[in-house]
């Protein structure tokens, strides 16, 4: 981000092409509508991009991206007055059927049973109380640490890593059938 604000115009293609499918998927598991999740998309790229003459380096990139996130999370919150429904939506990042013959990992059976498992546990994150999931998907998805979590969330180190703990034990008591 320095390079970018310094000029280097390549600088934000490689911080856009790191960033982006963690914070994409953040956004969509957060507010479970892909389209509302396009549009904070954008919009949070748009606010690093007016950033940028006045970037200083307070904590890292990361958690500077996920606390914009954050706060456009909650001002959507707030003018929906409630929280978003969540959507099931297990993804293919490359969008093309494997190439054949597949290996044992891709054998139909086996892509049936690991789409049923994300998506039971796509839809336990979905239970999860909404300070508990970001909690989670900060970690999960955008490979925050706790005191990068509490940065990006504006609270303490004690309150995200309550809510981590909390996260975590809820979803091993959700999936413990498949232990």
């Amino acid at each position: 981000m320095l390079a970018y604000r310094d000029g280097d115009a390549a600088a934000f293609e490689g911080l856009y092409a790191r960033h982006r499918a963690k914070l994409f998927r953040y956004l969509l598991r957060q507010c479970g509508r892909r389209e509302q999740a396009d549009e904070m998309f954008q919009e949070i790229w748009m606010s690093v991009i007016r950033a940028r003459s006045n970037y200083e380096v307070t904590a890292k990139f990361t958690t500077w991206l996920y606390r914009i996130a954050h706060n456009r999370l909650v001002d959507s919150y707030r003018a929906a007055g409630r929280l978003a429904e969540f959507e099931v939506d297990v993804l293919d990042d490359q969008g093309d059927p494997p190439d054949y013959p597949a290996s044992a990992n891709e054998q139909p059976e086996r892509l049936v049973a690991r789409a049923q498992l994300a998506g039971r546990l796509v839809a336990a994150i979905g239970l999860l109380p909404t300070t508990q999931r970001e909690a989670f998907l900060l970690a999960a998805e955008g490979g925050l640490t706790v005191e990068e979590i509490a940065n990006a969330t504006a609270c303490g180190f004690e309150t995200a890593k309550s809510r981590l703990r909390y996260a975590y034990a809820r979803l091993r008591h959700e999936l413990e059938d498949l232990r």
